[in-house]
C-alpha cells in the first residue's frame, strides 16, 4: 500500500482552473490499475488550499502514475497556478487494514 497527502495551494485567480483540470485528472487516475483511491479535497476555510489523497497499491503503481499522460498533462497545466510548490507526504496505512494483510 503506498499512500500519498499532497498539499497544493493555489492562486486565487486560478482556483477553478485548477479544480477542473484537477477533476479531468481524477476521473483518469481512479481508472488505473493500481490506484485504490484518488481523493481530491479542497479547504472551506481557504478556496485556495487542496488535498489530493492518492491510494496506490504499491509504490510502483504509485511510479506508473506519474508517468501517465494524463499526470503529465495536469501538472504542466497546473505548474504556473501554484502560490507555492506543491509537498508531498508519503504515509503508511494502518486501519482498515490492507485487504492482503487481513
Amino acid at each position: 500500500m503506498h499512500v500519498t497527502l499532497v498539499d497544493v495551494r493555489v492562486k486565487p485567480e486560478h482556483v477553478a482552473d485548477f479544480i477542473e483540470a484537477t477533476r479531468v485528472n481524477h476521473l483518469a487516475s481512479v481508472r488505473e490499475p493500481g490506484n485504490l483511491c484518488f481523493d481530491v479535497l479542497q479547504s472551506p476555510q481557504d478556496a485556495g488550499r487542496f488535498l489530493l489523497y492518492e491510494v496506490f497499491g504499491s509504490a510502483e503503481a504509485a511510479a506508473a502514475h506519474r508517468q501517465t499522460a494524463h499526470y503529465l498533462k495536469w501538472r504542466d497545466a497546473v505548474a504556473d497556478w501554484m502560490a507555492a510548490p506543491r509537498v508531498g507526504v508519503q504515509y503508511r496505512r494502518l486501519y482498515p487494514e490492507a485487504e492482503e494483510s487481513r
